[in-house]
C-alpha cells in the first residue's frame, strides 16, 4: 500500500507506480470529486479521444412515413 502525505501547500505527491500503468503522465488534468470523505480524480479527456467510441453500434432511425 502507497502512502502520501499533504504537504502545508496542501499539494500531494502521487508515486509514479500508482499512474504509470494507466499510461497518465505528469501535466495531466483531473477534476476532483469530493464524495463523503472520499477525493476521487477523474482525468480530464480532449473530445477526440471520444471518437469512434460507439463504434459497432446501430444508430439509424426507423422515421414514420410522413417524416421522410
Amino acid at each position: 500500500m502507497n502512502t502520501v502525505t499533504l504537504t502545508s501547500e496542501y499539494q500531494v505527491n502521487f508515486p509514479k507506480e500508482i499512474f504509470e500503468p494507466i499510461g497518465y503522465k505528469a501535466g495531466t488534468s483531473f477534476e476532483v470529486i469530493m464524495y463523503d470523505n472520499m477525493i476521487q480524480l477523474v482525468p480530464i479527456r480532449p473530445m477526440s479521444s471520444l471518437r469512434g467510441m460507439l463504434k459497432g453500434i446501430d444508430t439509424t432511425i426507423e422515421r414514420e412515413e410522413d417524416r421522410l
